[in-house]
């Protein structure tokens, strides 16, 4: 049997900042560990109004951020951090973020998320999106900042789900619309279970217009030390990968691996068709340089058949972090994507899901067995790596 909780509810009125959710305030078990779950609301600075819910499992510990999209600022898994550390040290309110900055990468000043959604209509590359009629006559053009829109929207409603086996769920619901600018809505569930170091996403995008509607998402998990540093490697099984461009194709020899901070060095992302394992799921395994800890990312190929790697590795006051990133298409400007067919297309009231799941490990067994996971799943194929970018990739 499920219980239910309503932590926020706009329609309704309701709002429960600062109420606990725990085996002794809800009388359900314990599970064998303790677990609670709580809503802050922050006050000062940029940071003012955004609310945060604390999920604790007993073993991971996790902070989502409705106001911003349902994004998870940081976790710590059995006293492991997750996290990075950005020059924007504190959750920023989307009201501080002007994405038309900068030429369109404003964005950029609200960033420093665990895992950051990028969609739902788009995302990649600022720039002008044109969309073309059958004949190749120019129907519309619209400028699209950095990332899409949903990071910096804030839920409405948000529900937490405690079932009868210790799973832990957290539900969202964002709306992205606009008068005459589409409806799109994401219904965002993160679950857990008690005592676990896993913990799980699965979104419904759905389009609520009466006309068609497109669609991409990607999912900026970005992870910093303990598991980046000199020789810590990313292990993928993938058919191909190739470098976003020229800056990428530099340092395409050693793409998997990672350097200590470098001062002015220049982001560099790759670009990976992954393959996938036979329940459907493709898998990353970041390891850390001792071989002691790693983070694993499987995500459904069905709506996630890319990935994108962001290597980030600068100084640490500039923001010493890589990117692992499931996407349902390459982050590229949008009419770049639509040409390929890699954007989803929604029909009225049509909806896509996509799942991944997060681990992490601290023990060397633990990651040994992942990295000879990959492995395997490598032998089905062999790799091949594009030394300049691959133009069905990259414009």
């Amino acid at each position: 049997m499920e219980k239910q909780f309503v932590l926020m509810d706009v329609d309704r009125n309701v709002y429960e900042v600062d109420r606990v959710l725990n085996a002794q305030t809800t009388n359900i078990r314990s599970f064998g560990s303790e677990w609670s779950i709580r809503l802050q609301r922050l006050h000062g600075g940029l940071s003012d109004g955004v609310d945060v819910v604390w999920v604790d499992n007993g073993c991971t510990r996790l902070a989502i951020l409705p106001t911003r999209g349902m994004g998870i600022w940081k976790a710590n898994v059995a006293g492991v951090p997750l996290e990075w550390h950005s020059p924007v040290q504190r959750p920023v309110h989307p009201t501080f973020v002007d994405q038309s900055r900068r030429g369109g990468i404003g964005w950029l000043d609200g960033f420093n998320e665990l895992i950051c959604r990028c969609g739902l209509g788009w995302h990649g590359a600022p720039g002008t999106d044109v969309t073309r009629d059958a004949d190749g006559n120019v129907v519309s053009e619209q400028f699209l900042p950095l990332h899409g829109r949903i990071a910096n929207l804030p839920a409405h409603s948000v529900t937490v789900e405690i079932s009868d086996d210790g799973a832990i769920s957290i539900v969202g619901v964002v709306d992205e619309a606009g008068m005459f600018g589409g409806h799109l809505r994401l219904t965002a569930q993160l679950t857990t279970y008690v005592g676990s170091n896993t913990f799980e996403i699965r979104d419904t995008v759905q389009n609520l217009s009466a006309g068609s509607a497109e669609a991409e998402m990607l999912y900026h998990c970005n992870i910093g030390r303990p598991f980046v540093g000199e020789g810590a490697k990313l292990h993928i099984a993938a058919a191909e990968v190739a470098p976003r461009d020229s800056r990428a194709a530099e340092g395409i020899s050693d793409w998997p691996t990672y350097t200590g901070p470098v001062q002015g060095y220049a982001e560099q992302v790759y670009f990976v068709r992954p393959l996938t394992a036979d329940d459907g799921r493709a898998l990353a395994v970041l390891a850390a340089p001792e071989g002691d800890r790693a983070v694993a990312v499987r995500f459904d190929t069905s709506t996630l058949p890319w990935f994108a790697q962001w290597k980030n590795t600068q100084a640490e006051a500039d923001g010493y972090v890589t990117g692992l990133e499931p996407c349902s298409s390459f982050p590229n400007l949008r009419s770049f994507e639509r040409q390929q067919n890699r954007v989803v297309q929604l029909d009225p009231m049509g909806s896509v899901t996509f799942e991944f799941a997060v681990t992490v490990v601290s023990a060397a067994d633990d990651v040994s067995r992942l990295v000879q996971e990959v492995a395997d799943l490598q032998q089905a194929e062999r790799m091949t790596v594009h030394d300049q970018p691959n133009p069905e990739w990259s414009p």
